[in-house]
């Protein structure tokens, strides 16, 4: 999950906030969205064999039940912040949590997988209207003095559904409640939206900027269509054999792109509203930032649908072990994302995040020898270390990578930061879902699609996966040379709010999906 904070300017700006309990009954519909948007990216890739078994989705579809949903968030964040900016905060919450509850219903009565991709991308869409209203709503609601323990009680919330979401997931697909298969696994955020929405109607407070933005439209257009000209083809490609039309597309998309860039430096010039505050990549460490911020979702998007896929396809394992087996996993990086923000970095800065890198190539590569070692005779308590490995890492890296980033970052612009940031970041975790037709289905070819050969499956899974933790581990070397161009310290002095900020949001960084 992954928010944008609101800009520094909007801390002056009043609003009439909830006294008393009607304040903290607030924060706990704000928290409860949070944990159910962040349970609902975790829950899903668990269920991903169910569903293809169930519904008969090819690999492509599988795909695109994951990535569509990282795309349209991506791509609606920072839009959903402007809107909650200028039509009210409180209205686009409830608007994107009833969207955002209707499109699980969706997915829980999906007949087929267009239907389910079609209801996902709907789900991101409205978790990018709701989402970024969040920490607005509770930087206008909260004085200055509390929001500290709010935000320790917020990132507690998301902590817990780090490690609750893929156990719930494998629980209530293991179950097969009446007989649903995977369909839970959607179906459960009805009664918990509905609930929110009521609470919400009563006890949120209405606020919003009196200084926002205008929307740019055609912004969001030209980089969906760009970003969507280079996605679709590589997600498609190879179900459609590598057709010519492809190719053409993405050569094409970087044209697109750069169209893009060009159209938001003639908006910044003409109004000073563009979807992308391009002057902000004038700041090396905010640039640098940037790509390690887009290879770490290309990697850990990758990283989680095969790990899933590898569990449950190639080893035959059920739902419910995989989903134990990466428990060491979540537990490391949660434990290791609170000493990396609260001990190591201010002592050590730079140096914990490329440790962090080299931890988890470490991780990486002792889970590619165990994969080729054992083949598919592989058990949980041997994937354990590397699972810890990864997951400690990760957690060095997840955790202080957003303050580092825009620790240089004028702190007018840090509002404006953080969200590229973090969009930056579901940006490469759409890449590297689509990426996986390449680095790991191109090796399974037609073995696990419907129709496949099932009894060769596990080897090709396992196969599949060795070669995709060879793509990983070229993405962790990056990550480890681009630190290289951050702060050696990382440190804000002048905005002190904002290291609280960014501490919340990294939080939320949509990483723990198992």
């Amino acid at each position: 999950m992954t928010t944008t904070v609101p800009a520094a300017h909007e801390a002056a700006v009043p609003a009439p906030a909830a006294a008393g309990r009607r304040r903290w009954i607030a924060l706990a519909v704000l928290l409860t969205a949070s944990f159910m948007d962040l349970v609902d990216a975790t829950i899903v890739n668990i269920a991903i064999p169910s569903i293809q078994r169930d519904t008969g989705a090819g690999f492509s579809a599988v795909q695109w039940v994951t990535a569509g949903y990282a795309l349209a968030f991506a791509l609606g964040l920072i839009t959903g912040g402007r809107l909650g900016d200028i039509y009210g905060r409180k209205k686009l919450f409830l608007l994107g949590m009833g969207g955002f509850t209707l499109a699980s219903a969706l997915c829980g009565v999906a007949t087929d997988p267009g239907m389910l991709v079609g209801a996902r991308v709907l789900q991101g869409a409205m978790a990018a209207l709701m989402v970024p209203q969040v920490l607005s709503i509770i930087h206008v609601s909260f004085p200055a003095n509390e929001r500290g323990k709010v935000f320790g009680m917020f990132g507690a919330v998301i902590g817990l559904g780090a490690v609750c979401g893929p156990l719930i997931g494998a629980l209530l697909t293991e179950g097969n409640l009446l007989g649903l298969e995977w369909r839970p696994i959607f179906l459960i955020n009805l009664p918990v939206g509905i609930i929110g929405i009521l609470l919400g109607r009563r006890f949120l407070t209405e606020s919003r900027s009196t200084q926002a933005l205008r929307v740019d439209l055609i912004g969001t257009a030209l980089a969906t269509v760009g970003l969507l000209m280079l996605l679709y083809p590589l997600t498609q490609g190879r179900e459609s054999g590598w057709p010519l039309w492809g190719f053409v597309s993405m050569a094409a998309s970087p044209l697109v792109l750069a169209l893009f860039v060009r159209y938001e430096r003639i908006r910044a010039r003409k109004d000073g509203s563009p979807l992308v505050e391009l002057s902000l990549f004038s700041v090396r460490t905010f640039a640098a930032g940037a790509g390690v911020q887009l290879t770490f979702g290309v990697v850990s998007g990758l990283f989680f649908l095969v790990w899933t896929l590898h569990m449950q396809l190639g080893l035959g394992w059920g739902p419910l072990r995989a989903g134990l087996t990466g428990v060491p996993f979540s537990l490391a990086c949660s434990t290791a994302a609170g000493m990396s923000v609260q001990k190591l970095v201010p002592r050590f800065g730079r140096a914990v995040l490329q440790a962090g890198a080299l931890i988890m190539l470490s991780g990486a590569l002792l889970y590619l020898w165990e994969a080729g070692h054992y083949g598919t005779a592989l058990q949980s308590w041997q994937m354990a270390p590397a699972m810890l490995l990864m997951g400690a890492g990760m957690g060095l890296i997840v955790a202080p990578i957003t303050d580092a980033a825009i620790s240089e970052v004028p702190a007018e612009h840090s509002g404006s930061a953080s969200g590229i940031f973090n969009t930056t970041g579901q940006l490469g975790m759409a890449l590297g879902l689509g990426l996986s037709s390449v680095a790991f289905f191109g090796v399974v070819g037609g073995t696990g699609e419907p129709g496949g050969a099932a009894a060769a499956a596990g080897p090709a899974f396992v196969d599949a996966t060795t070669h995709a933790l060879w793509w990983i581990s070229g993405g962790l070397v990056l990550i480890f040379g681009l630190l290289f161009l951050m702060p050696r310290r990382v440190s804000a002095p002048d905005a002190p709010e904002r290291t609280a900020h960014a501490g919340a949001e990294a939080e939320q960084q949509p990483v723990l999906v198992s």
